[in-house]
């Protein structure tokens, strides 16, 4: 299979498939990057293989430092709903030629890692009423035994 350059494989696999929006593609590639610079197993080489729950990660972790908020919003714009979508951008890249792939990775590798709501949108909604009314009782319980008692 011929190597192809990024955009190139990526104009191609949007023809073939345009389930997900270029943008999803240069934004794998740029996950890519970054979990293989931010791995703690890093062998000093950038060709290091990464496997599908490491690059899970680092998508999710890049996703939540460039978006913040708003990355539920922006994957979903992209097509992207559910870890396996990452997969079969990633395998439709290996099919091309852009990602190489060893002969244990697996589209499966990608199913059910995380639930998109829980990972991108969770840690930005308020905390309920009663959460929010434990956490003060609690915080006022603590501060009043703390209080020393005057003694005039």
């Amino acid at each position: 299979m011929q190597r192809r350059g990024f955009e190139e494989a990526v104009e191609l696999v949007v023809e073939k498939d345009p389930t997900y929006d270029k943008g999803a593609y240069v934004f794998l590639r740029e996950s890519l990057d970054y979990t293989v610079k931010n791995s703690s197993s890093r062998s000093g080489s950038d060709d290091r293989h990464v496997s599908g729950v490491e690059l899970l990660n680092g998508f999710r972790d890049f996703a939540l430092q460039e978006f913040g908020p708003m990355s539920s919003t922006v994957l979903n714009e992209w097509g992207l709903h559910q870890s396996s979508d990452i997969g079969a951008m990633v395998f439709n890249l290996v099919e091309v030629g852009a990602f190489g792939r060893t002969e244990n990775d697996s589209p499966k590798d990608f199913e059910n890692v995380f639930d998109f709501q829980e990972t991108f949108e969770a840690p930005f909604l308020p905390t309920s009423k009663s959460e929010a009314d434990d956490k003060n009782d609690s915080k006022e319980s603590s501060e009043s035994s703390k209080e020393k008692p005057t003694g005039e």
